[in-house]
């Protein structure tokens, strides 16, 4: 029993907390957190928490702002009680895509979320695949960017594919892709798209070879499905014998679903980092879990180790493990 280790969970990854308990060993410090008439926020915490390094589990996942809102609150209320060390686990950290101003007169609003996590008094963050390696940079707290490539990579090559050629579905996914291919020993494409409005997309040009081929398109997050859907097609139509997704964050917004179900897709898998809804189950979509990876992190930090040797060692395994298919 860890006695100054504290695991809380947020309303919108409790399951995913769940699982991490378990494979702490550590049980979750209940709090009570409600809606006021007007929508307003209110949180307890249910027991001292004094001296203790809190593990605070909460994706900003839809909806996006009361999720945000919760974790402030709640990492508030923590400073307040005395935490000693307050360690902000995000899986998934929304408004990460408003990175930059792309147009006059734009926010940068991953900027502003950055300044007002650090404000509710949280000391570090840990998430999982920014969709943009710079956000980490908009922090003055240590931020620790993980990947869940080892783990959807792992996931990928259960069914033992051959002749697999990873493939970036737009230019900022590249650097996630070419990781992939080196991870699976495969070969690369890239596809080239243009974006003629928010959530649109198309494709213009393919680079690489994937007929005859099991293409696995690999991306960070999945929102209205738009962008992966139509380069699941164009690779079909350039002859790819079959078509399969890895993406850490399965967002799911509007038509998504219906989108990837009627598609060539072969599979879906995506990670915990946003819990998927019963009515998104659809037999294609298979989820891994980043929990024991998180439990893992949470004793390296807690023993004031480096996570270096456990990030090297996730690979290295899907790396062995990549040879021998």
């Amino acid at each position: 029993m860890k006695r100054h280790l504290t695991l809380i969970a947020g309303s919108s990854s409790i399951s995913l907390a769940e699982k991490v308990s378990k494979s702490l060993g550590v049980d979750i410090t209940p709090i009570e957190s409600k809606k006021f008439n007007d929508g307003e926020t209110y949180v307890k915490i249910e027991r001292s928490v004094r001296g203790s390094h809190v593990f605070l589990v909460q994706s900003t996942s839809p909806p996006v702002n009361d999720s945000l809102m919760e974790l402030l609150i709640v990492a508030d209320a923590l400073k307040r009680a005395s935490a000693k060390e307050i360690t902000a686990i995000i899986p998934y950290f929304g408004y990460s895509r408003q990175d930059r101003k792309a147009d006059s007169r734009e926010p940068i609003t991953a900027k502003l979320v950055a300044d007002i996590i650090e404000k509710s008094g949280v000391d570090r963050v840990l998430t999982f695949d920014l969709h943009a390696d710079q956000i980490q940079g908009f922090f003055d707290i240590p931020v620790d960017n993980l990947t869940a490539l080892p783990i959807l990579a792992r996931a990928a090559l259960e069914n033992k594919p051959k002749d697999i050629v990873v493939v970036a579905p737009d230019a900022g996914s590249v650097a996630r892709a070419r990781r992939l291919a080196k991870i699976l020993y495969s070969d690369l494409a890239i596809i080239d798209k243009r974006r003629p409005a928010h959530g649109q997309s198309k494709v213009v040009y393919l680079m690489g070879e994937v007929k005859g081929k099991n293409a696995i398109l690999v991306d960070d997050i999945i929102d209205t499905a738009g962008t992966i859907s139509s380069a699941a097609a164009e690779l079909k139509k350039r002859g790819a014998k079959d078509v399969s997704i890895c993406a850490t964050h399965a967002v799911f917004s509007k038509d998504a679903i219906k989108k990837l179900s009627s598609s060539d897709i072969k599979e879906v898998i995506i990670t915990d980092s946003i819990v998927l809804k019963e009515e998104n189950r659809i037999p294609k979509i298979r989820v891994v879990s980043i929990a024991p990876y998180i439990a893992e992190l949470i004793n390296s930090i807690y023993a004031g180790e480096s996570m270096g040797v456990i990030v090297k060692g996730k690979f290295e395994q899907v790396f062995e493990w990549s040879k021998k298919k």
